[in-house]
């Protein structure tokens, strides 16, 4: 009755693992999906995949399941197709061990490597050329890996290379009315699954395939679908494309956005570096020449009280670029002293007046919703200095009805902002609250400042 339910519970997890494989959207998540499906199947500890090189000896690339990052650090450079998994690329047979160690070919493990005894291994075969090999290691149980593991193994890659895959490289629907009498169709699959008819439709983008859905056997008497059917399921297939070009488009011109900005402010950070700390430390340099040169102590005296104003000044340049990198007092003791010692440096470098407020009854925000308001206010500050022209800066922190908001005022000129075009700074603070579901509201007109309102949802 065990063994009875655990085959149902393979099975369960085969037909899982055919649409999440198929539901990948590029080669290596489809290489590291079928790893962890293959090791999850057969309940083997460790799983690895290794795709061949050019030549057919060695091994180009290495993924693996169950072996964390610090021992992949530990363990070093990958395995390049020597000892038994040469053997399998000479071969490209399967091969099941009772040990690894005892094996004529082995040899041996790097320093740090997990302990491995029972083994399988299985080629992976696409359209009759070896594209590289599948590794599994030690049972949970302790047994040898049997010839139903290795069945499964064989059932988990023709999943890859299955019909689905076959309507993925030809970018065109197919409707098939009886599996069986497919021979592109893999039928110990269908078997297992029970399938009698599919129906295969490929998410196409500018020609370019980025996936299939597939159904099979329709409801009813009759399991066959229909032309109607496969109209309406292309007229599906297309909205999705649409929606995936759509999300993938957004995230790169948003990565783009980002990019700029961080070059934006890597460029800032380096004139600073430059015309500040860099001008300092030559300063000191020649104060130093001075000193060496003094021949009195009247000459050493001004000289050496000149190199300590100035090794002051630059470790505070030095201190206030580091705030602006990440200040510590935002992981110390949290946004509201983080954004106090923010004013208390806008105000020592200005003539504006910057006053901090809090209404959240004395409790800190969510790690990343402190850092979003941070940057936010930072970018506010900023753009008053070079735009506003303001006297006086209030910002205000609350929350209410279960969402927080930080709000930044100024005295300042002001703009109409349906006449100006957002910049880079504003662009980066939408960003950072469309990563937290919040939105930015701007309040301001010619000679009556400018309000700035960010809101975040407090989950």
């Amino acid at each position: 009755m065990a063994t009875e339910a655990y085959d149902q519970k393979r099975l369960s997890a085969l037909l899982e693992a055919g649409i999440a494989l198929t539901s990948e959207l590029s080669l290596d998540a489809v290489l590291q999906k079928l790893v962890e499906t293959a090791g999850v199947l057969t309940r083997a500890r460790y799983a690895a995949l290794g795709v061949i090189d050019s030549s057919g000896k060695g091994l180009e690339r290495f993924l693996t399941h169950g072996i964390d990052p610090e021992t992949h650090q530990a363990i070093g450079e990958l395995p390049k197709g020597r000892g038994i998994l040469g053997v399998l690329i000479r071969e490209a047979k399967p091969l099941r061990l009772h040990n690894l160690s005892e094996d004529p070919h082995s040899v041996g493990f790097p320093p740090n490597h997990p302990p491995m005894r029972t083994f399988l291994g299985v080629p992976i075969m696409l359209r009759g050329v070896a594209f590289g090999n599948l590794y599994l290691a030690e049972k949970e149980d302790g047994t040898d890996f049997s010839a139903e593991d290795e069945e499964l193994e064989r059932l988990v890659i023709d999943l890859v290379a299955s019909k689905t895959g076959k309507v993925f490289q030809r970018k065109r629907s197919e409707r098939v009315d009886s599996v069986v009498d497919d021979p592109e169709v893999d039928q110990a699959v269908a078997r297992r699954m029970g399938a009698t008819t599919s129906l295969h439709v490929p998410l196409v983008v500018r020609e370019r395939a980025i996936g299939v859905m597939s159904a099979h056997d329709k409801l009813g008497s009759d399991p066959r679908f229909t032309e109607d059917d496969l109209r309406l399921a292309e007229a599906f297939a297309a909205r999705a494309t649409i929606a995936v070009d759509l999300s993938k488009r957004v995230t790169r011109d948003a990565l783009r956005h980002a990019v700029e900005a961080q070059e934006l402010e890597r460029r800032r950070l380096a004139r600073e570096l430059h015309d500040e700390i860099g001008q300092d430390l030559t300063s000191i340099l020649l104060t130093l020449k001075r000193i060496e040169e003094g021949k009195t102590p009247g000459d050493i005296g001004p000289a050496a009280e000149m190199l300590r104003e100035l090794v002051v000044t630059a470790l505070q340049d030095v201190r206030r670029l580091a705030v602006e990198l990440r200040p510590k007092a935002l992981d110390d003791f949290g946004l509201v002293p983080a954004l106090e010692r923010l004013g208390q440096m806008v105000q020592e470098q200005t003539e504006m007046s910057v006053e901090v407020q809090e209404r959240l009854g004395g409790e800190r925000l969510p790690a990343d919703v402190e850092t979003a308001f941070y940057r936010i206010v930072q970018e506010a500050l900023t753009n008053v200095v070079k735009h506003a022209r303001a006297g006086t800066v209030s910002i205000l922190l609350t929350h209410r009805d279960g969402s927080a908001a930080a709000v930044v005022e100024d005295d300042g000129q002001g703009f109409d902002p349906s006449a100006e075009h957002e910049g880079l700074g504003l662009l980066g603070i939408r960003e950072r609250l469309g990563l937290l579901d919040g939105r930015l509201r701007i309040e301001s007109s010619p000679g009556k400042g400018t309000t700035l309102v960010a809101e975040v949802p407090l989950r």
